[in-house]
């Protein structure tokens, strides 16, 4: 009986075969239409199956002794021109929409100029596995990764998305020629689209992929300021700094630390949770506080610390099934469901002991 959750990656699989078939390679064609029938059976899979077979190129019969002309053109390319990559229609199609069709970042991306921080970057990631030139391989790909990549980076930066939406009317400009450059006149990203990519999905992200040389920094040339704006908007890093330089002369050192170093050398574990807390070699005759309030606040800190971490790897357990799926990678998904939390098994033991 066939898992109707498979169905997206038979149809995948389909999508393969149907460009290797056009492509003239019925080896490959071959190969992912049995893997789709094995995951969801499918008419279509099987008539292009069929069709393959009957040619006499499938694994199962003998080419024929005598291919007509049209095979011969389509199993043989010539030899003068360079075998394109294959790529399906949906990734054509993509890379179409955001070099012909987006006038600015908010389009690029397809969402409102009401979009939260949270709901551009979900959307940035859907995009970002869909046009990576490592897995859409259409004419255009690298341009329109760049695009995104530029968009999120400007959008999600929240003093450039101010000035960007007050000057939000410059249109992003589209041309025809390869080195076309996806950003309004001051709103170009200081990350390439490869070091975004990377923040979000981690460096082996495509851990099949070579180096992509495309990711390059650009060099900005620099512009011309006005000495007056520029020492008004250093003024509030100044008192940034004066301040912070005060507060060091009314603040004390904490009493303790979560982690042992050269300052908090002396082991404690607190009564209640047991958690254990570093002291300074003369906390016993220096501090006169509460012992029992500091330990309240020693458990809640670490309480705080525990949760924070739990719900890092909870996202990026989330994150790598998400791509796993995405790419019909048995193995990786089953990998992925694996990836434990420490922190949250310790924090679930914690609940127990209360």
């Amino acid at each position: 009986m066939a898992i109707e959750g498979n169905k997206d990656d038979a149809d995948k699989c389909f999508e393969i075969a149907q460009s290797a078939y056009t492509a003239g390679n019925y080896e490959k064609a071959e190969r992912f239409l049995l893997k789709a029938e094995r995951l969801y059976p499918t008419a279509r899979a099987k008539d292009l199956l069929l069709r393959i077979r009957s040619a006499g190129v499938g694994s199962t019969r003998n080419p024929p002794s005598s291919p007509s002309a049209e095979d011969v053109r389509r199993r043989k390319p010539p030899t003068h021109t360079t075998p394109q990559r294959e790529y399906t229609q949906e990734q054509l199609e993509a890379v179409r929409r955001i070099k012909t069709k987006c006038k600015d970042y908010y389009e690029i991306l397809g969402v409102t100029k009401e979009a939260t921080d949270s709901d551009i970057k979900k959307c940035y990631k859907k995009l970002a596995l869909q046009l990576h030139p490592d897995k859409n391989h259409a004419p255009g790909a690298a341009e329109a990764f760049k695009a995104i990549g530029n968009a999120a980076a400007v959008l999600t930066d929240p003093e450039k998305r101010k000035q960007y939406d007050s000057r939000g009317d410059e249109p992003v400009p589209h041309t025809q020629h390869t080195h076309t450059q996806y950003y309004a006149r001051g709103f170009e990203s200081d990350l390439t689209a490869e070091e975004l990519f990377n923040m979000f999905f981690g460096a082996t992200a495509f851990p099949g992929g070579g180096p992509t040389v495309y990711a390059r920094r650009r060099t900005r040339e620099p512009e011309p300021r006005d000495t007056h704006a520029g020492i008004v908007q250093l003024l509030p890093v100044l008192v940034l700094v004066l301040l912070s330089m005060m507060s060091g002369f009314f603040i004390s050192e904490p009493v303790f630390s979560l982690a042992p170093n050269s300052k908090y050398p002396v082991p404690r574990e607190t009564v209640n949770l047991k958690v254990p807390y570093y002291v300074k070699e003369n906390f016993h005759t220096d501090y006169q506080g509460s012992l029992r309030r500091l330990e309240m606040a020693i458990e809640e800190e670490y309480i705080v610390n525990l949760r924070h971490a739990c719900q890092r790897e909870r996202n990026y357990r989330d994150s790598m099934v998400w791509k796993a799926r995405n790419f019909g990678d048995a193995r990786q998904y089953s990998d992925a469901q694996q990836l434990r939390a420490p922190s949250c098994d310790k924090l679930h033991n914690l609940h127990r002991k209360d």
